[in-house]
């Protein structure tokens, strides 16, 4: 009886998962989206969320004993923003972060030991031995990409934010490379498992800034890592431990954020030395995950660009260099069959993004993020896949200086 109601366990579970195929949709037109009416009035097809990992737990958890609660009223609030995206046939991916709660009862269990208790950061990197990373994904997976379509779908999980960079978006201390890349597996892993088990085929992704051959100016080692290095340390001990299907996240940013003329970065480079891999040497990434020791099953890993946008300057250009700035970018990914989608950050500009406007809308004065017109580049980002595209982006390539959206290598 015992191994009879275990096999019946077993294929529950396997019955369970969903094993719906990846879906390929019509273009790589995405947003983080803030808005979803707005956000489905534009076309997009891939949609990224945030989700907050210390927001899920709840104090009524008892982690000593393995038994946790999670906070009922969050997973409710992303399902609102989930469904009504994915019921329209969008690709949703959840970008899974953990901001310092500020509660150090929480911390300690959902924030990385070795995390910077006395230093201001961003995000932290997740903690792989509370118990609480295992079960908290293996809720989430189930609920989104497991068999039912209850509370929406979601098909992209991209681990983490700028990875390489751990001091600032993955605090985990001050570690070398090799700690960091192998403590970030440990947890990518563990999320990878969970999410396969619900499902056969949603895809992780690693992410990483903008930094390739080079990490971030006036940062230690020890905080900060090239995002090439990272990647090729998280791969080897991926393979060391037994591989797995995983992804790239990038976010390729001009070299000066606060430039939108993606096309003029000075200091990038077409080869594998560059400093940064940018819109002007995408190529770059692509042709790195071509390597033998990269493949999987014969394959190069898929690759989104999950986080970029372009800032507007308050001068009478301002707007046309970001509209300019968003064509060629999606003129350049269009040669890059690897890329799969191209999700534009942000819908709304935000009052706390260092003075960056990236905004397909301006935010209302005296505002943080509330809409309150549109820029010049929301309707050429309405027209990006659809016929009206050439016209509207050709329109604006007298911007750029350049002859033609995507010059040769040597030009």
């Amino acid at each position: 009886m015992r191994y009879l109601l275990l096999g019946l366990l077993l294929a529950q579970m396997a019955s369970a998962q969903n094993t719906d195929p990846f879906p390929t949709p019509p273009n790589q037109k995405g947003l983080q989206v803030q808005m979803v009416d707005d956000a489905l009035a534009l076309g997009i097809h891939h949609a990224g969320i945030n989700v907050n990992l210390t927001a899920l737990f709840d104090a009524q958890s008892k982690p000593g004993s393995g038994d946790f609660v999670f906070n009922q009223n969050y997973l409710a609030s992303l399902d609102r923003q989930i469904k009504p995206l994915s019921d329209k046939g969008l690709l949703v991916y959840l970008i899974i972060i953990a901001y310092p709660s500020k509660n150090p009862a929480i911390d300690a269990i959902v924030l990385h030991p070795g995390h910077r208790k006395d230093y201001k950061f961003s995000v932290g990197a997740v903690n792989t031995t509370s118990g609480f990373l295992s079960a908290v994904m293996n809720l989430l997976a189930e609920r989104w990409s497991g068999a039912h379509l209850d509370h929406g779908r979601v098909w992209g999980w991209i681990i983490g934010n700028e990875v390489n960079s751990h001091f600032l978006w993955n605090n985990m201390g001050l570690v070398p490379l090799e700690t960091a890349a192998s403590e970030y597996e440990k947890a990518f892993r563990i999320m990878h498992t969970a999410i396969r088990r619900h499902s056969q085929n949603s895809r992780t992704y690693l992410s990483s800034d903008h930094h390739w051959s080079s990490s971030m100016h006036n940062v230690s080692p020890q905080e900060a890592t090239p995002g090439r290095d990272f990647l090729d340390t998280f791969a080897r001990l991926v393979r060391e431990r037994g591989d797995f299907d995983w992804h790239v996240a990038w976010h390729p940013y001009p070299e000066d954020l606060g430039n939108p003329r993606a096309w003029a970065d000075k200091t990038v480079t077409h080869d594998d030395n560059s400093n940064k891999a940018t819109f002007k040497n995408l190529e770059v990434l692509p042709k790195h995950l071509e390597h033998p020791e990269l493949l999987f099953n014969g394959k190069p890993r898929r690759i989104i660009l999950s986080e970029q946008g372009f800032h507007t300057l308050l001068n009478p250009e301002g707007e046309r260099l970001q509209a300019a700035a968003y064509a060629y970018a999606w003129e350049k990914i269009q040669s890059l069959p690897t890329i799969d989608a191209f999700i534009y950050h942000r819908h709304v500009d935000h009052a706390h993004e260092g003075g960056l406007r990236l905004g397909l809308w301006r935010n209302a004065p005296n505002s943080v993020a509330d809409p309150y017109s549109r820029k010049l580049i929301y309707e050429l980002f309405q027209k990006a896949g659809t016929p009206a595209w050439r016209s509207a982006a050709d329109a604006l390539l007298p911007v750029t200086g350049l002859q033609k959206w995507v010059p040769a290598a040597s030009e």
